[in-house]
Protein backbone atom coordinates (compact mmCIF):
# COMPACT_ATOMS: atom_id res chain seq x y z
CA UNK A 1 0.00 0.00 0.00
CA UNK A 2 2.72 2.16 0.85
CA UNK A 3 6.56 2.28 0.75
CA UNK A 4 9.14 4.89 1.73
CA UNK A 5 12.99 3.93 0.23
CA UNK A 6 14.93 6.75 1.85
CA UNK A 7 13.01 9.60 2.31
CA UNK A 8 14.32 13.20 3.62
CA UNK A 9 12.62 16.26 4.01
CA UNK A 10 14.31 19.68 4.57
CA UNK A 11 12.77 22.70 5.05
CA UNK A 12 16.39 25.49 4.69
CA UNK A 13 18.77 23.74 6.89
CA UNK A 14 16.55 21.81 9.13
CA UNK A 15 15.97 18.47 8.41
CA UNK A 16 12.56 17.44 9.65
CA UNK A 17 12.96 13.52 8.12
CA UNK A 18 16.19 12.21 7.59
CA UNK A 19 16.65 8.27 5.39
CA UNK A 20 12.78 7.57 6.79
CA UNK A 21 12.39 3.74 5.15
CA UNK A 22 8.61 2.20 6.12
CA UNK A 23 6.40 0.44 4.72
CA UNK A 24 2.47 -0.01 5.63
CA UNK A 25 0.48 -3.04 4.38
CA UNK A 26 -3.36 -2.62 3.15
CA UNK A 27 -6.18 -3.14 5.44
CA UNK A 28 -4.13 -2.17 8.67
CA UNK A 29 -3.97 0.58 10.90
CA UNK A 30 -0.45 2.14 11.77
CA UNK A 31 0.39 4.26 14.42
CA UNK A 32 3.10 7.05 14.27
CA UNK A 33 3.85 8.47 17.51
CA UNK A 34 6.55 10.81 18.47
CA UNK A 35 7.49 14.65 20.18
CA UNK A 36 6.85 17.17 18.49
CA UNK A 37 9.27 18.00 15.65
CA UNK A 38 10.03 14.62 14.90
CA UNK A 39 8.76 14.41 11.24
CA UNK A 40 5.37 12.95 12.24
CA UNK A 41 3.60 15.63 10.11
CA UNK A 42 5.79 16.02 7.78
CA UNK A 43 5.90 12.22 6.83
CA UNK A 44 1.99 12.37 6.52
CA UNK A 45 1.87 15.04 4.24
CA UNK A 46 4.51 14.05 2.31
CA UNK A 47 2.56 10.23 2.12
CA UNK A 48 -0.44 12.78 0.84
CA UNK A 49 0.79 14.62 -1.56
CA UNK A 50 0.90 17.72 -0.05
CA UNK A 51 4.54 18.19 0.11
CA UNK A 52 7.22 16.21 -2.31
CA UNK A 53 10.22 14.37 -0.38
CA UNK A 54 13.50 16.31 -0.41
CA UNK A 55 15.16 12.72 -2.01
CA UNK A 56 14.14 9.26 -1.52
CA UNK A 57 11.28 7.85 -2.72
CA UNK A 58 7.35 7.60 -1.85
CA UNK A 59 5.16 5.10 -3.39
CA UNK A 60 1.42 5.58 -2.30
CA UNK A 61 -0.89 2.13 -4.02
CA UNK A 62 1.97 1.79 -7.06
CA UNK A 63 2.22 5.33 -7.52
CA UNK A 64 5.46 7.49 -7.05
CA UNK A 65 4.34 10.50 -5.36
CA UNK A 66 6.64 12.47 -6.80
CA UNK A 67 5.66 12.30 -10.23
CA UNK A 68 1.39 11.64 -9.24
CA UNK A 69 0.93 13.18 -5.90
CA UNK A 70 -1.06 16.00 -8.04
CA UNK A 71 -3.04 13.57 -10.27
CA UNK A 72 -7.13 13.04 -9.23
CA UNK A 73 -6.18 9.20 -9.91
CA UNK A 74 -4.25 9.23 -6.59
CA UNK A 75 -6.14 11.76 -5.27
CA UNK A 76 -9.18 9.88 -4.79
CA UNK A 77 -8.18 6.80 -3.44
CA UNK A 78 -6.55 8.94 -0.95
CA UNK A 79 -8.16 10.98 2.51
CA UNK A 80 -6.56 13.22 4.72
CA UNK A 81 -7.48 14.92 7.44
CA UNK A 82 -5.18 17.79 9.24
CA UNK A 83 -4.30 18.51 12.56
CA UNK A 84 -5.89 21.90 12.15
CA UNK A 85 -8.99 20.97 9.77
CA UNK A 86 -10.91 24.68 9.43
CA UNK A 87 -14.52 24.20 8.42
CA UNK A 88 -16.43 27.22 6.26
CA UNK A 89 -18.23 29.15 8.78
CA UNK A 90 -21.06 30.20 6.84
CA UNK A 91 -22.26 26.84 5.14
CA UNK A 92 -24.57 24.16 6.98
CA UNK A 93 -23.11 20.79 7.36
CA UNK A 94 -24.95 19.60 4.68
CA UNK A 95 -24.36 22.67 2.84
CA UNK A 96 -20.48 21.80 3.79
CA UNK A 97 -20.21 18.06 2.59
CA UNK A 98 -22.42 18.44 -0.48
CA UNK A 99 -19.76 21.05 -1.49
CA UNK A 100 -17.46 18.50 -1.45
CA UNK A 101 -19.12 16.01 -3.29
CA UNK A 102 -19.18 18.45 -6.10
CA UNK A 103 -15.33 18.97 -5.90
CA UNK A 104 -15.20 15.25 -5.44
CA UNK A 105 -17.45 15.04 -9.00
CA UNK A 106 -19.34 12.43 -7.46
CA UNK A 107 -22.99 12.03 -8.70
CA UNK A 108 -25.68 13.95 -7.21
CA UNK A 109 -27.45 10.85 -5.76
CA UNK A 110 -24.64 8.97 -4.64
CA UNK A 111 -23.06 12.41 -2.64
CA UNK A 112 -26.57 12.31 -0.43
CA UNK A 113 -26.56 8.83 -0.17
CA UNK A 114 -23.21 8.66 1.22
CA UNK A 115 -24.05 11.82 3.71
CA UNK A 116 -26.57 10.33 5.10
CA UNK A 117 -24.83 7.00 5.87
CA UNK A 118 -21.57 8.98 7.06
CA UNK A 119 -23.99 11.04 9.37
CA UNK A 120 -25.22 8.07 10.82
CA UNK A 121 -22.85 6.21 11.74
CA UNK A 122 -20.80 9.16 13.08
CA UNK A 123 -23.76 10.09 14.81
CA UNK A 124 -23.78 13.44 13.24
CA UNK A 125 -27.04 14.38 13.82
CA UNK A 126 -27.19 18.34 13.88
CA UNK A 127 -26.99 18.13 9.97
CA UNK A 128 -28.78 21.92 9.66
CA UNK A 129 -26.89 23.61 11.78
CA UNK A 130 -24.21 26.08 10.79
CA UNK A 131 -20.56 24.72 10.90
CA UNK A 132 -19.50 27.45 13.24
CA UNK A 133 -22.53 26.79 15.51
CA UNK A 134 -21.04 22.95 16.37
CA UNK A 135 -19.03 21.98 19.32
CA UNK A 136 -15.01 21.07 18.77
CA UNK A 137 -16.22 17.47 18.70
CA UNK A 138 -19.00 17.75 15.74
CA UNK A 139 -16.59 19.92 14.11
CA UNK A 140 -14.18 16.87 13.99
CA UNK A 141 -16.52 14.56 13.35
CA UNK A 142 -17.67 16.99 9.61
CA UNK A 143 -14.60 17.12 8.96
CA UNK A 144 -13.72 13.21 9.18
CA UNK A 145 -16.97 12.73 6.80
CA UNK A 146 -15.40 15.25 4.49
CA UNK A 147 -12.72 13.07 4.33
CA UNK A 148 -14.54 9.81 3.93
CA UNK A 149 -17.12 11.44 1.45
CA UNK A 150 -15.20 10.01 -1.79
CA UNK A 151 -14.60 6.50 0.05
CA UNK A 152 -11.55 6.38 -0.14
CA UNK A 153 -9.08 3.76 0.37
CA UNK A 154 -6.42 5.05 2.33
CA UNK A 155 -6.62 7.24 5.63
CA UNK A 156 -4.27 9.79 6.81
CA UNK A 157 -5.27 10.97 10.11
CA UNK A 158 -2.84 13.55 11.81
CA UNK A 159 -4.41 13.74 15.32
CA UNK A 160 -7.96 13.04 14.49
CA UNK A 161 -8.56 12.99 18.37
CA UNK A 162 -7.36 16.26 19.04
CA UNK A 163 -8.58 18.02 21.75
CA UNK A 164 -11.58 15.93 21.81
CA UNK A 165 -13.30 14.43 24.78
CA UNK A 166 -12.93 11.16 26.15
CA UNK A 167 -16.50 10.02 24.82
CA UNK A 168 -15.84 10.83 21.09
CA UNK A 169 -12.67 10.33 21.28
CA UNK A 170 -13.99 6.69 22.21
CA UNK A 171 -16.47 6.84 19.64
CA UNK A 172 -14.13 7.85 16.81
CA UNK A 173 -11.17 5.21 17.79
CA UNK A 174 -14.20 2.44 17.87
CA UNK A 175 -15.40 4.10 14.34
CA UNK A 176 -11.69 3.28 12.68
CA UNK A 177 -12.03 -0.39 13.83
CA UNK A 178 -14.89 -0.38 11.84
CA UNK A 179 -13.11 1.10 9.09
CA UNK A 180 -10.21 -0.87 8.84
CA UNK A 181 -12.97 -3.81 9.38
CA UNK A 182 -13.67 -2.79 5.92
CA UNK A 183 -10.76 -2.69 4.04
CA UNK A 184 -9.23 0.32 5.14
CA UNK A 185 -5.86 1.01 5.09
CA UNK A 186 -5.29 3.78 7.90
CA UNK A 187 -1.97 6.03 8.71
CA UNK A 188 -2.75 7.52 12.72
CA UNK A 189 -0.71 10.44 14.09
CA UNK A 190 -1.52 10.96 18.07
CA UNK A 191 -0.07 12.27 20.85
CA UNK A 192 -2.41 9.75 22.84
CA UNK A 193 -0.17 6.85 23.23
CA UNK A 194 -3.13 4.99 24.78
CA UNK A 195 -5.36 5.69 21.75
CA UNK A 196 -2.55 4.16 19.22
CA UNK A 197 -2.02 1.39 21.13
CA UNK A 198 -5.86 0.61 21.82
CA UNK A 199 -6.56 0.57 17.76
CA UNK A 200 -3.23 0.22 15.62
CA UNK A 201 -2.15 -2.73 14.19
CA UNK A 202 1.51 -1.83 14.08
CA UNK A 203 3.37 1.06 15.74
CA UNK A 204 6.32 2.95 14.37
CA UNK A 205 8.30 5.44 16.53
CA UNK A 206 10.28 8.72 14.84
CA UNK A 207 12.64 10.93 16.60
CA UNK A 208 14.49 13.84 14.87
CA UNK A 209 13.27 12.54 11.91
CA UNK A 210 14.73 8.83 12.30
CA UNK A 211 12.67 5.41 12.59
CA UNK A 212 13.47 4.15 16.02
CA UNK A 213 11.06 1.11 15.65
CA UNK A 214 8.39 0.01 13.37
CA UNK A 215 6.13 -3.63 14.85
CA UNK A 216 3.14 -4.38 16.48
CA UNK A 217 2.82 -4.07 20.12
CA UNK A 218 3.49 -7.69 21.19
CA UNK A 219 6.52 -7.53 20.16
CA UNK A 220 7.75 -3.95 21.01
CA UNK A 221 6.75 -5.38 24.40
CA UNK A 222 8.95 -8.17 24.25
CA UNK A 223 11.51 -6.50 23.11
CA UNK A 224 11.46 -3.23 25.11
CA UNK A 225 9.05 -3.81 27.75
CA UNK A 226 8.16 -6.35 30.51
CA UNK A 227 5.56 -8.42 32.01
CA UNK A 228 4.47 -8.88 35.79
CA UNK A 229 2.02 -11.32 37.03
CA UNK A 230 -0.36 -10.50 40.42
CA UNK A 231 -1.71 -13.42 42.30
CA UNK A 232 -3.70 -12.44 45.31
CA UNK A 233 -5.15 -15.68 47.43
CA UNK A 234 -6.63 -16.39 50.82
CA UNK A 235 -5.83 -19.10 53.37
CA UNK A 236 -6.33 -19.50 57.01
CA UNK A 237 -2.37 -19.86 57.39
CA UNK A 238 -0.26 -17.02 59.03
CA UNK A 239 2.31 -16.36 55.54
CA UNK A 240 5.09 -14.07 54.83
CA UNK A 241 3.48 -12.05 52.11
CA UNK A 242 2.36 -8.88 51.67
CA UNK A 243 -1.59 -8.64 51.39
CA UNK A 244 -3.70 -6.39 49.34
CA UNK A 245 -7.65 -5.52 50.08
CA UNK A 246 -7.41 -8.38 52.44
CA UNK A 247 -5.71 -10.94 50.44
CA UNK A 248 -2.52 -12.21 49.82
CA UNK A 249 -0.69 -10.53 47.08
CA UNK A 250 2.47 -12.02 44.77
CA UNK A 251 3.79 -10.17 41.87
CA UNK A 252 6.60 -11.56 40.04
CA UNK A 253 7.77 -11.29 36.21
CA UNK A 254 9.18 -14.81 36.72
CA UNK A 255 7.74 -17.58 35.07
CA UNK A 256 9.14 -20.36 37.30
CA UNK A 257 8.28 -18.31 40.23
CA UNK A 258 4.82 -17.63 39.19
CA UNK A 259 4.71 -22.05 38.40
CA UNK A 260 6.20 -22.73 41.66
CA UNK A 261 3.25 -20.40 43.60
CA UNK A 262 0.20 -21.51 41.84
CA UNK A 263 1.50 -25.31 42.39
CA UNK A 264 1.83 -24.38 45.87
CA UNK A 265 -1.79 -22.80 46.28
CA UNK A 266 -3.09 -26.05 44.19
CA UNK A 267 -1.09 -28.20 46.47
CA UNK A 268 -2.16 -26.63 49.97
CA UNK A 269 -5.71 -26.04 48.96
CA UNK A 270 -5.24 -22.46 49.11
CA UNK A 271 -7.66 -20.08 47.59
CA UNK A 272 -7.25 -18.41 44.71
CA UNK A 273 -8.55 -14.85 44.44
CA UNK A 274 -7.35 -13.66 41.38
CA UNK A 275 -4.52 -14.30 38.45
CA UNK A 276 -3.58 -10.81 36.73
CA UNK A 277 -1.31 -10.01 34.00
CA UNK A 278 0.40 -6.31 33.46
CA UNK A 279 2.38 -5.39 30.85
CA UNK A 280 4.25 -2.14 29.93
CA UNK A 281 2.41 0.50 28.10
CA UNK A 282 3.26 1.97 25.11
CA UNK A 283 4.14 5.47 26.70
CA UNK A 284 6.76 3.58 29.62
CA UNK A 285 8.14 2.00 26.41
CA UNK A 286 7.87 5.33 24.35
CA UNK A 287 9.58 7.23 27.42
CA UNK A 288 12.49 4.92 27.53
CA UNK A 289 13.16 4.21 24.09
CA UNK A 290 12.84 7.42 23.36
CA UNK A 291 15.97 8.37 26.40
CA UNK A 292 18.25 5.51 25.13
CA UNK A 293 17.72 5.86 21.38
Amino acid sequence: MIQLKDVSKLYDNHVAVRNLNLQVRSGEIMGIIGHNGAGKSSTLKMISGLIAPSSGLVEVMGHDMSENRGTPAIKKKIGFLPEESALYANMTVMEYLTFFGELYELPKKQTEARIEELLTGLNLPERNKLTSELSKGMKRKVAIARVLLHDPDLLILDEPNSGLDPLTSFFILNYLKELRKAGKTILLSAHNLFHVESVCDRVTILKDGRLLICDTMENIRATLGHREYEVRFNTSQSLDYPKVDGHYCVRTADLNELSQLLNKISTEQWHLVNLSVQESALEEIYVKLSSIA
